[in-house]
């Protein structure tokens, strides 16, 4: 691996941590379905749910879930994958080995996300493929909301120029 890629200082198996649990409010639910169009009375109509929905409530959108995973990450990492102020190194969402939706989070709910580093490789020179096993969690519930095996590139200064080219084309 390049010089760059010591400073994650990470090892396989290490867990990066757990994040602050975020409240689901109405109003995120509602703004999530009007960025993606996609207004589902499932999601966005409490009186609908409370006759219809076998939650009783709206449920958060599975993809707003998913969204949210980068907010709940950064509340676990920021601080040990800033490289400083002299360095440009950043993460690029890369997909998913495996991702499953395993209880809807409904409105008012409280969630967090659990991190592990479950893979680590160099693809190519300052370029490391993260792959990090997930656990958003439902506060007060055995079930998680979803898990998943997120793949994040990690861009350091030294990958910078090959991610540029491939960019340009």
């Amino acid at each position: 691996m390049g010089q760059e890629s010591v400073q994650l200082s990470l090892k396989v198996g290490e867990a990066l941590g757990v994040s602050q649990w975020l409240e689901i409010d109405q109003t995120m639910i509602d703004s999530f379905g009007t960025s993606t169009r996609d207004v589902e009375p499932l999601h966005t109509d409490p009186v609908w749910c409370s006759h219809n929905s076998p939650y009783g409530r709206p449920i958060a959108y599975g993809f707003q879930t998913i969204s949210l995973l980068t907010a709940l990450f950064h509340d676990v990492t920021n601080a040990r994958f800033s490289g400083g102020e002299e360095t440009q190194n950043f993460p690029l969402n890369y997909g998913f080995d495996r991702l499953r939706l395993i209880s809807p989070v409904t409105v008012g709910s409280r969630i967090r996300g659990r991190f592990m580093l479950k893979d680590l490789k160099e693809k190519n020179p300052g370029e490391l493929l993260l792959t990090v096993d997930v656990q958003v969690d439902i506060d007060g519930q055995d079930r998680p909301a979803l898990i998943a095996d997120w793949l994040l590139m990690w861009v350091t200064n030294e990958g910078r120029t090959s991610v540029t080219r491939a960019a340009n084309g």
